[in-house]
């Protein structure tokens, strides 16, 4: 058959091929149905394709094929004449040419005695021809095979029987020199590397695939994660956001006991500069909020975006510890509960200095965890004192309401005494702070000595915890505090408040001396006792 170059083929921009139509009309049933029976002249034809799977690269197989009366050998290296094959609806042509389908069929059928790099390159064939449907199909049966392989490491040596009658998975030891193979299949990370040129898209169809055959999750976690970090060397911010929705979304169906809290707070730095979609900073912040008793200061010290409302982000904080308290009672432990209490306590009084800082915000924070969580307000007091030193134009009410998230109850007494004679704070707290010293005043000279950072403390009743410790001294205090009517008269209360301590004084300078009288008594028991001559002489 006389051959010619009547048709002009351009594809996809790329390259143009002069091709004789009779012929490839007779293996494409596409071009066939668009010619129909023309018998204009040849060389008015040109046709042109825009969306060619695979390019020049393709055609040009697809057309030697056809050249060639329909024979050739499908292998790893040209699998993307499958998907040309199917382009150009070669399956309705004539001349038995609707083997090349059937062939490529029979390639894969026999995907199980391909080496790992032909499974890699017949992958990246199928990535590069991505949108195509045919092209996922194929490059989904590779990642079946690849998995298996993995998986198959694990448990046996990098090079197990090549007989497919011995093992349905084989290894490849061909892209790799023995050197090399020794000393990184004994890592449970060789594979990493290999599978970096996976886009987002089959990445999370191997993960899926791992998953379902129960791979061991924190492989799979750090495989993530250096998968991240690689990727967004010489990534579009397009790409990194598809990037860290997939690690996102994969980490999500993992189990999170593997995944470390720096790493998620790692991968939120990250996405706050790629605008991720709500649906990802969801997965991610429920992910967090189960692991803050593992978060430090730090951490959670991330900048706001709004420079107008607060310097660092308390919103993002709140919906952690709300993730958090959500995470399952039978989860959130006491123990737990109690290691993010005193996260709170420093963050609080990190951000209270921010002139910024709203009133509802800081209450927000200081109510987030229930009363259980702390056995001890003093630092919270403490955060408090600052805030209403930074935010002095607040009314008498909002003072209240901040006030109010403190439980006295469980103040320590030189807490309660700063707080009584705090005049930030609304003038009722000092009556309520006095009752609640009333009742821990016998416990302040039976205890041990409770210092915290007040500054600038009107009294010095911090330094006396463990000074008075007779039963008799602590009476006294409690017995004549009793008989203090608490009046809501300030000067009045001033005036109780500072007698009451000067007694405290006295009771303390009362107590050294006793303590200093009771240590010469003991000293000089113990000295008669060891001094022979002191001792009457026995009769003889």
């Amino acid at each position: 058959m006389a051959l010619c170059c009547d048709l002009e083929v351009d594809v996809n921009g790329e390259e143009t091929f002069m091709v004789d139509k009779k012929l490839i009309s007779s293996y494409s049933g596409r071009l066939s149905k668009l010619f129909g029976e023309s018998t204009a002249s040849a060389r008015n034809f040109k046709v042109i394709f825009n969306d060619f799977p695979g390019g020049a690269e393709s055609f040009e197989l697809m057309s030697r094929f056809c050249y060639n009366n329909g024979r050739i050998d499908i292998t790893p290296y040209n699998i993307s004449l499958h998907c040309a094959a199917q382009f150009m609806e070669m399956n309705n042509s004539v001349s038995g040419t609707q083997n090349i389908l059937q062939k490529t069929e029979k390639s894969l059928q026999e995907i199980n005695d391909w080496t790992w790099s032909e499974l890699l390159i017949t992958i990246k064939q199928c990535q590069d021809l991505f949108p195509s449907t045919n092209s996922l199909a194929i490059a989904e049966k590779c990642m079946k095979s690849i998995v298996g392989r993995v998986a198959l490491s694990s448990e046996s040596s990098p090079c197990p029987s090549t007989s497919p009658d011995n093992s349905s998975i084989r290894f490849s030891c061909d892209t790799r020199s023995t050197q090399s193979l020794k000393s990184s299949v004994s890592q449970p990370t060789w594979w990493f590397e290999d599978l970096l040129f996976l886009s987002s898209d089959l990445i999370e169809i191997v993960i899926k695939s791992m998953v379902s055959q129960k791979f061991d999750h924190a492989i799979i976690i750090r495989f993530l994660l250096y998968y991240q970090k690689s990727k967004f060397y010489a990534a579009t911010s397009d790409e990194k956001r598809k990037v860290v929705k997939t690690v996102i979304d994969m980490l999500y169906i993992l189990d999170w006991s593997y995944v470390l809290c720096k790493s998620l707070f790692g991968i939120l730095r990250v996405a706050l500069n790629l605008n991720i979609s709500k649906c990802s900073r969801k997965k991610l912040e429920s992910m967090m909020g189960s692991k803050m008793d593992q978060a430090t200061l730090d951490n959670l010290l991330i900048p706001s975006h709004d420079v107008m409302s607060c310097s660092y982000d308390i919103n993002l904080v709140l919906r952690l510890l709300k993730s958090f308290l959500h995470d399952g009672n039978s989860l959130v432990t006491s123990l737990r509960l109690k290691k993010v209490a005193r996260l709170m306590d420093l963050y609080i009084a990190e951000v209270a200095p921010d002139p910024c800082l709203k009133p509802s915000k800081f209450l927000a924070l200081a109510v987030a965890l229930p009363d259980s969580a702390r056995d001890s307000y003093d630092e919270i007091y403490h955060a408090t004192d600052i805030y209403l030193q930074v935010h002095d134009g607040l009314s008498e009410e909002e003072k209240m309401k901040i006030y109010c998230v403190l439980n006295c109850e469980k103040l320590s007494p030189e807490a309660s005494m700063h707080l009584s004679q705090n005049k930030k704070f609304p003038s009722k707290s000092a009556v309520q702070a006095l009752k609640s010293q009333q009742l821990k005043l016998k416990s302040l000279f039976q205890g041990t000595n409770n210092s915290k950072r007040f500054g600038g403390s009107p009294s010095r009743l911090g330094e006396m915890g463990s000074k008075g410790k007779t039963n008799e001294a602590s009476e006294q205090v409690v017995l004549h505090t009793g008989k203090l009517e608490l009046s809501t008269d300030s000067d009045k209360l001033k005036a109780h408040l500072q007698g009451m301590q000067c007694r405290v004084i006295r009771l303390e300078e009362a107590c050294r001396k006793m303590q200093s009288q009771m240590a010469k008594i003991m000293k000089s028991r113990v000295s008669s006792y060891n001094n022979p001559r002191s001792l009457p002489k026995l009769c003889s």
